[in-house]
């Protein structure tokens, strides 16, 4: 039996007009596994994980989250992860 891959990416790129804020991203992360996302500002930690979350769409490549499309099934998707991004602000 296979174990059920987590996080999958496959060429995941994302540009931003000129900039390249994702080149070719290929992931695998199994169920159980801690990964972090770590580097400078601008590296593309945050327009990775708000790619796979189907929040900003991809310019090529795909991604899937347990087994399901990100973009085809995002909102089965949503129940199933929690996100809170760094920029988060509550104001009085």
């Amino acid at each position: 039996m296979t174990e059920q891959i987590a996080i999958h990416t496959d060429g995941l790129t994302k540009h931003y007009g000129d900039v390249e804020a994702l080149v070719d991203l290929d992931l695998e992360i199994l169920p159980g596994e801690i990964f972090g996302f770590l580097g400078p500002n601008g590296a593309g930690k945050t327009t990775m994980i708000r790619t796979i979350l189907d929040e900003i769409r991809p310019t090529s490549g795909s991604a899937s989250i347990l087994g399901m499309d990100s973009h085809q099934k995002s909102v089965e998707i949503r129940k199933h992860i929690g996100y809170v991004p760094g920029d988060l602000a509550m104001y009085p």
